[in-house]
């Protein structure tokens, strides 16, 4: 481990010990009920950078606003990513960014912090409990109403999908509105969403016409993710051939990583770009999505392409997508037969009532 690693690894250590306890006291009774034409500002705080944890809140983003719906958005996010992430959503004002590396960027880091206590706004939301600085920053915000991200209540956990990451911060935010006065929502849970605009819906199916037959429909795989999410060539090489066969009548394309390397050896037509909403476009118009759990799988499922993701080491609970068309597969229960059978369900646009074996 190099100097810099160490350096951020204390500092995750000193600040999660530091803001354990922030937040912990529960709401002060006193506090006025609620009239939710008071919000017109909310802050939601994910200091993370990745595409799949910042997909990951649309669910959140839909359930704030469709139960404050003149209010304005601010994230407080790492990276760039959630600009073009949320382009389309209205009710997303602005992005305020930490650096992803603070100590090579200190100045900007600190004016972070300063900029969210000089904003004004009704309500703050920390997505994960479990962030150091999603807590410190609710608790730094200048804000009458302050949500940490907590559930006090035992019987939200006991909904068969409340380990879901998308899931968790929008139950945990119906609980927590209860005790401002507000009535429990049952709406279901929206899924994910990168609410593609009818162009870029377009675009996306003029760059694949121009790929594939367009006389066949397509099936877009994903052969690549991180670490030992990473399913080995010699698997991606069996399943490709295997796909090949059982599906003669679709195309195979496959959307390649930034990294620009296919685990299939560049066999299959290949579709290749650093723009997410232009990735996502393209998956958009293809009917099955197959891949490993990555922040493609996610970006596949918030285009609502119906999604095969194949688990192997991550939690299928928390990262599975959750829509009717699409599966969590654990590859460590099912075989080859049962991974088709789920295919073939999905593209005969039959409903998958069981997301996993594993489940």
């Amino acid at each position: 481990m190099n100097v810099s690693s160490k350096i951020n690894a204390f500092r995750r250590t000193a600040m999660t010990a530091l803001t354990k306890n922030i937040g912990k006291s529960k709401l002060d009774q006193n506090v006025v009920l609620l009239n939710r034409t008071e919000i017109k500002r909310v802050l939601v705080c994910r200091p993370n950078a990745r595409l799949g944890n910042l997909l990951l809140i649309t669910p959140l983003i839909q359930e704030i606003t469709a139960t404050f719906p003149n209010c304005k958005v601010d994230l407080f996010v790492k990276g760039t990513l959630a600009p073009i992430i949320f382009e389309n959503y209205e009710n997303v004002d602005k992005a305020i960014d930490l650096p992803k590396k603070p100590f090579k960027h200190l100045y900007n880091y600190l004016k972070v912090w300063f900029l969210i206590r000089s904003q004004k706004y009704d309500l703050a939301i920390n997505v994960d409990q479990n962030s150091s600085s999603g807590r410190l920053a609710v608790k730094v915000a200048n804000a009458k109403y302050k949500f940490f991200g907590d559930l006090d209540n035992l019987d939200e956990m006991t909904k068969s999908d409340y380990e879901h990451i998308a899931k968790r911060p929008v139950y945990n935010f119906r609980n927590y509105l209860t005790k401002l006065g507000i009535e429990k929502s049952n709406r279901i849970i929206a899924p994910l969403n990168l609410n593609l605009s009818s162009a870029e819906l377009a675009e996306g199916k003029k760059t694949l016409d121009q790929l594939v037959s367009k006389a066949k429909k397509t099936i877009s795989i994903f052969t690549y993710a991180t670490g030992q999410k990473c399913l080995s060539e010699e698997w991606w090489n069996d399943f490709y051939k295997e796909l090949k066969e059982r599906y003669k009548e679709y195309n195979i394309v496959e959307v390649l990583p930034v990294e620009n390397v296919s685990q299939i050896g560049f066999q299959a037509p290949t579709f290749y770009s650093k723009d997410i909403r232009e990735i996502g476009a393209f998956i958009a118009n293809t009917e099955l999505f197959i891949g490993a759990d990555s922040g493609i799988m996610h970006l596949s499922s918030s285009v609502q392409t119906p999604t095969a993701g194949l688990f192997s080491v991550s939690d299928l609970k928390r990262y599975q997508p959750y829509d009717n068309s699409s599966i969590g597969i654990d590859l460590n229960s099912y075989s080859k037969n049962d991974l088709f059978k789920a295919f073939n369900t999905i593209l005969n646009n039959g409903k998958l009532k069981v997301y996993s074996k594993a489940v």
